[in-house]
C-alpha cells in the first residue's frame, strides 16, 4: 500500500511537471491568432485557468501571475495591476475572516451549535436539521472549510451515542453470511427482546429456536442498515449546508466578494450589490434551499420514513436517542459559563452584521447617508468593528482596579491577539481574490472581453430565463471539477459582455453565475467542504453523486426563481441600467478602433 502511496505521489509530480513546462507552449498559438493586445491577454487568462484546474501551482502563487505577466507583454503596467490585491473588496473579506477567528479563538460556534441541537431535538431528522441549520448559520460568517470542520466531530459524537462505533472498514455489499457475522462480531446493539426470549426457553424445540434466530438477525440486519443511512445522511448534510449557507452574505464565500469586486472595476457606476442588498435577496433563496435540502435528504436517508411514520419507535431506537440528548447537554456543559469575552465577541458579531446590513440598504436611507457619497463602504465598516477587537479586554473591567493604587499593573488580554490573527486567517484567499480582479481589469484594458462578446452573436437569440438556467447548468457543472474562486474569476468577464449583447442587466447573469458556483454537490473534489466529509470513510463517491445530482437540479430551479421574483425588485433587473450603458458605449468605441487599426494596416499592405 505504501509503495502504490509512493507511486501515486510521483505520478502527480510529473504531473504538475508536465503541465508547469508544456502548457505555456501549447497555449502560444493563441498569441499569433488573435489580435496583439487581445491575444496576449487571453493566453495570460488560460495559463491561469490550467494552472487553477491543474494546481500545478498553489493557487495564490497562479494568482500572482499577472504582476509578472501582464507587464512583460504589454497588456497593463504594473502600476495598474497591483493595486487590484488590495481593492476594498478585499478589506471586507478581511474583516470576515477577523470577525471568525476571534469566533473561534473563544468557541462561541461550538456553543451556538450545541445550543441549536439542544433546541431541536434528538430524532435523526430534526438532528440533520438543526445539523444543517447551525453549519449554514456559521458558514455565512466563518468560511465553508471551517464550518464543516468545525461541525463534523459534534456529529461525529452524536453518532456514537446513537449508534455505537462505525466500522469504516466493514463494507456493506458483503454477502448475507459475513454481514450476519459483524453484525454478531461489533455488537453495535443492545440485543434485541427476541434473542432475550430465546436465551430464557431453552427447551423450545431446535425449529422454533431457528425461526426465531432468523428473525433477531433480521431485525438486526434492518437496524445496520437504518444505522448506516443516517450515519450517512448526517455526514453528507453538513459539507451541502457549509456551501449553501456561505451564499447568504457577500463575505461568506470568496465568489460573492469576486462578483462585487469585477462589477466595480467593470461597472464603476454600479452601487446597487452592497452588503444589505445581497442579504436581502440571498438569505430567503438560502432558507427555501436548505428546507428542500433537509427534505431531500431526510427522505433519502431514513431520517424521514414516509411509509411508516406512524409506526412506534423501538426500544433501542428510544434510548440511543436518550443517549444522544445527553451527549449533547454534557458537551454543552463542558463549555461551562457563558465567558465575559463570548458575550463581547457576540455583541460585536452583531455589530459587525447589523452595520453591514444598514450601512444602506437601498429601501430605506442608511446610516453612511450621514456622511459625504462615496466615503463610506462595506469594508470601512466591517474594519472599523475588528479593529475594536485587538483592543478591547476579554475579562470584565473592574472599576476598584482604577482606584487602587496598590493593584497589580497586569496588561490584559485582547479578544483577539495579531498572532492569533496570522495563524488563524488564512491569507492565500487575500491572494486570490487580488488575482481575479487584476484577470477583470486585463480584459477590460486589453479589449479581451469586447472581442469575446462580439463572438456571443449565437445567444443573442436565447431568452434571458433559459439564459440563467444554461449558465448556473454549465458553472455548476464546470465547478464540479475546477475550484468555484477560479471558475468565476473566468466566467464573470464573459457574463458581463453575453448580457450587454443581450441588452439585459449584468446582474441578471452574473449573480445566478455567482451562486451557481457554489452549488457544487456531486463529487467529493467539487469543494473543500465535500472533501472533508468524504474523508471521514463513511460515505463513498456514488452516495455523493446521486443526493448531489437532485441538489444541484433543486439549486438551479431555485435560482431561476428567485433571480425572475424577488431578485428583479431588489436589483431593478427589469430595466437595462444606464451604468451598464455608460459601459457598452465604451466598448463600442474600442471595437471601432480596433477595426479602424485593422483597416489602417490592411491599406498599407
Amino acid at each position: 500500500m505504501a509503495a502504490l502511496g509512493a507511486l501515486v505521489k510521483k505520478a502527480w509530480s510529473v504531473r504538475r511537471f508536465v503541465v508547469l513546462l508544456c502548457a505555456p507552449l501549447a497555449l502560444v498559438p493563441i498569441l499569433l491568432s488573435l489580435p496583439a493586445k487581445e491575444g496576449r491577454c487571453l493566453y495570460v487568462i488560460l495559463l491561469m485557468a490550467l494552472y487553477w484546474c491543474t494546481e500545478a501551482l498553489p493557487l495564490a502563487v497562479t494568482a500572482l501571475l499577472p504582476i509578472v505577466l501582464f507587464p512583460f507583454l504589454g497588456i497593463l503596467p504594473s502600476n495598474k495591476v497591483c493595486p487590484q490585491y488590495f481593492l476594498d473588496t478585499n478589506f471586507l473579506f478581511l474583516s470576515g475572516l477577523i470577525m471568525a477567528s476571534a469566533i473561534e479563538e473563544w468557541n462561541l460556534h461550538r456553543r451556538i451549535a450545541l445550543r441549536v441541537l439542544m433546541l431541536v431535538g434528538v430524532q435523526p431528522a430534526r438532528l440533520i436539521l438543526g445539523m444543517m441549520l447551525t453549519t449554514s448559520f456559521l458558514s455565512m460568517w466563518l468560511s465553508n472549510t471551517a464550518s464543516t470542520a468545525m461541525m463534523l466531530p459534534i456529529a461525529n459524537a452524536i453518532l456514537k451515542s446513537l449508534f455505537g462505533e462505525k466500522d469504516t472498514s466493514k463494507d456493506m455489499n458483503r454477502g448475507n453470511e459475513e454481514n450476519q457475522a459483524s453484525l454478531q462480531q461489533n455488537k453495535l446493539y443492545t440485543v434485541p427482546t427476541e434473542m432475550q426470549f430465546l436465551a430464557s426457553t431453552e427447551d423450545k424445540d431446535l425449529s422454533e429456536e431457528k425461526e426465531i434466530s432468523s428473525d433477531a438477525i433480521s431485525d438486526l440486519k434492518k437496524e445496520e442498515e437504518y444505522k448506516t443511512n443516517i450515519w450517512k445522511g448526517f455526514l453528507i448534510s453538513i459539507p451541502y449546508a457549509a456551501s449553501i449557507g456561505g451564499t447568504a452574505t457577500l463575505t461568506g464565500t470568496a465568489p460573492n466578494l469576486i462578483l462585487l469586486g469585477q462589477l466595480k472595476s467593470y461597472f464603476p457606476e454600479c452601487d446597487v450589490v452592497n452588503f444589505g442588498s445581497w442579504f436581502m435577496f440571498a438569505f430567503p433563496l438560502m432558507l427555501i434551499f436548505l428546507l428542500m435540502g433537509w427534505l431531500w435528504i431526510s427522505i433519502l436517508y431514513g431520517g424521514i420514513n414516509l411509509r411508516g411514520w406512524k409506526t412506534k419507535k423501538s426500544n433501542i431506537r428510544v434510548d440511543a436517542e436518550a443517549r444522544a440528548k445527553e451527549v449533547i447537554k454534557e458537551d454543552y456543559q463542558k463549555l461551562g459559563p457563558t465567558k465575559f469575552a463570548e458575550q463581547a465577541i457576540f455583541f460585536f458579531f452583531c455589530m459587525f452584521a447589523i452595520m453591514l446590513f444598514s450601512r444602506d440598504p437601498k429601501f430605506i436611507p442608511g446610516w453612511a447617508s450621514l456622511f459625504a457619497p462615496g466615503f463610506i463602504s462595506d469594508a470601512v465598516t466591517g474594519i472599523t468593528i475588528v479593529i475594536i477587537l485587538f483592543f478591547f479586554p476579554s475579562q470584565k473591567p473592574s472599576l476598584r482596579w482604577w482606584f487602587d493604587l496598590k493593584a497589580p499593573n497586569t496588561e490584559t488580554q485582547p479578544l483577539l491577539t495579531w498572532r492569533k490573527a496570522q495563524e488563524t486567517v488564512p491569507w492565500n484567499i487575500i491572494l486570490l481574490l487580488g488575482g481575479g480582479f487584476a484577470m477583470a481589469k486585463g480584459c477590460e484594458e486589453s479589449g479581451l472581453s469586447v472581442w469575446i462578446g462580439g463572438r456571443l452573436h449565437p445567444l443573442e437569440g436565447v431568452p434571458p430565463p433559459v439564459a440563467v438556467i444554461l449558465i448556473t447548468v454549465v458553472i455548476a457543472l464546470f465547478t464540479e471539477f475546477a475550484s468555484n474562486t477560479a471558475t468565476i474569476i473566468i466566467f464573470l468577464p464573459v457574463l458581463a459582455e453575453l448580457a450587454i449583447r443581450l441588452k439585459v442587466n449584468p446582474l441578471y447573469l452574473m449573480i445566478p453565475g455567482t451562486i451557481g458556483c457554489s452549488y457544487a454537490f456531486m463529487l467529493p473534489v467539487s469543494t473543500p467542504p465535500n472533501s472533508i466529509a468524504f474523508s471521514s470513510g463513511h460515505l463513498m463517491v456514488k452516495d455523493m453523486a446521486r443526493t448531489g445530482l437532485l441538489m444541484n437540479l433543486m439549486g438551479v430551479l431555485l435560482l431561476s426563481l428567485a433571480m425572475n421574483t424577488w431578485a428583479k425588485s431588489i436589483f431593478q433587473l427589469g430595466t437595462f441600467p444606464a451604468w451598464a450603458n455608460i459601459h457598452a458605449e465604451n466598448a463600442t468605441s474600442l471595437v471601432t478602433a480596433v477595426e479602424n487599426v485593422t483597416l489602417s494596416a490592411l491599406n498599407k499592405i
